[in-house]
């Protein structure tokens, strides 16, 4: 297959580099196995013509039982071997056979090199030779540099760990790697065996190799939730971000999907299906005399049946291009929103347009008990004469208490951190946002979850009851 000038040439160039990858790349041939062959067979044949064997160099330098081939050799000779075993890909028993040393002793510096880099494969104290020190008793230059690569890699090494974990994790810099659960350090371990060896990684980490494989096993199975997954997040989407786990157990319970909350709240975490909420808010109170109109509501906002008890009050929505305000009326029984109306100024006719909406809805012979707060709006003439004309009964909180409505108050907090909070309406509209308010109302007393009900909306909760809507 090779011609002898060939074979020469690759003897040859295997004498001068003393590698056999090195002659392979150099010549591109012949394979490992057969360049060991030839030089068998050139060393047979020098010991059949002088009696001896007439070696290369390299094997020369480390042959067993000469001076050359101590027991413990150089740090840079072990990393010579394993990098031509380990990297270029040379084989061990070929390697082992050349240079003299045995294959274990070749796995050996591997293990140490892996373990402690340079420093692991240093020769032992025992065999360090005895001299006088220099006299300024400083480390000979090569040794002192050494140590501090060594230094430099482990610092780096320890960097790196921390960088993974904080921008893997979301950890804080200061976080006790040794703390971290399982399937955390795999992550980690995952992002970095590229730049270092498994074995360091799992040291460093205090992992044992069958649990780093188990986690990784674990994370390479396929999802058993995958469809409720896509469940999950269009259901969040389709009712305005707002549902937390509870919601979204009742949706899918209604939807003939069994899953526990435990994972629901595990799904939202990992899709990040966040609920936005509202910071907290001083209440100022402003406190004052009583006027004639008593509390008859007493904050027993409980109601057996539609329209025996009704909340109202006003809130304001402040945009970029104005304001608005909602004027609404909540029924005590169930929640739902029985009349509203929208406006730019929150005076009189908004809240006596709609006090007028829920007087033409009211049942034949019904006249609840409608609670308000203590604003001029609600002492008006024109809001006095609609009632006592509807044979309506008029209940206000004390000034300034705003716990004495607190289930009107409670509707608003919702609408708001539900619809207004946590969004941006720049360049929306008047209009635009007063038809958002009405769709939200109407979803709101339709398709919206109340846990308080069973996990039906206020007008599904009337329909159970047999109550009209």
């Amino acid at each position: 297959m090779y011609t002898k000038e060939q074979e020469e040439i690759a003897l040859r160039e295997y004498e001068r580099l003393g590698s056999i990858a090195a002659v392979i790349r150099r010549l591109g041939y012949p394979s490992e196995s057969t360049l060991y062959r030839w030089y068998e067979r050139k060393k047979a044949g020098l010991e059949n013509r002088h009696g001896h064997t007439e070696e290369s160099p390299t094997e020369m330098d480390h042959h067993c039982n000469t001076s050359g081939h101590p027991r413990h050799p150089s740090a840079e000779f072990k990393y010579e071997v394993i990098h031509r075993c380990f990297e270029l890909g040379e084989d061990v028993e070929y390697v082992s056979r050349e240079i003299g040393y045995s294959r274990m002793s070749i796995y050996v510096w591997r293990r140490k090199y892996l373990k402690y880099g340079m420093v692991g494969l240093m020769a032992k104290r025992k065999s360090i030779p005895r001299e006088p020190l220099p006299q300024d008793h400083a480390l000979p230059e090569s040794e002192e540099l050494e140590n501090l690569r060594t230094q430099l890699q482990e610092l780096q090494f320890e960097v790196d760990v921390l960088k993974e974990t904080i921008s893997v994790l979301k950890k804080d810099p200061g976080i006790d790697l040794t703390v971290l659960r399982n399937r955390e350090k795999a992550v980690i371990i995952d992002a970095l065996k590229g730049k270092y060896a498994l074995p360091a990684l799992l040291s460093r980490f205090k992992m044992a190799k069958s649990s780093y494989y188990y986690q990784q096993a674990v994370m390479n199975k396929p999802d058993k939730y995958l469809s409720q997954r896509a469940q999950i997040t269009s259901i969040f989407h389709e009712n305005r971000g707002i549902y937390g786990y509870r919601r979204i157990y009742l949706a899918l319970k209604r939807k003939g999907i069994m899953l526990s909350e435990k994972i629901i709240r595990r799904i939202m975490k990992e899709e990040k299906l966040v609920v936005l909420r509202s910071k907290k808010r001083n209440i100022v109170r402003i406190w004052g005399n009583h006027t004639e109109v008593e509390n008859i509501i007493l904050r027993d906002f409980h109601a057996n049946q539609p329209y025996e008890k009704l909340l109202t009050d006003i809130t304001e929505f402040a945009l970029s291009n104005g304001k608005l305000y909602l004027s609404a009326m909540i029924d005590c029984f169930d929640g739902m929103v029985v009349g509203w109306t929208i406006g730019t100024r929150p005076n009189a006719d908004l809240v006596n347009t709609m006090l007028d909406q829920v007087i033409a809805d009211l049942p034949e012979g019904c006249h609840p008990i409608v609670h308000s707060d203590r604003g001029c709006h609600y002492r008006w003439p024109g809001w006095i004469e609609r009632m006592n004309g509807a044979g309506l009964i008029r209940s206000m909180s004390k000034k300034g208490c705003s716990p004495d409505n607190a289930a009107c108050e409670g509707f608003f907090g919702r609408l708001k951190n539900e619809m207004f909070y946590g969004r941006s309406w720049t360049g929306v509209s008047l209009d635009d946002f007063s038809r958002e308010i009405d769709r939200y109302i109407n979803w709101y007393n339709h398709k919206r979850i109340k846990l308080s009900l069973g996990g039906l909306s206020p007008i599904e909760y009337r329909h159970h009851l047999g109550f009209a809507a």
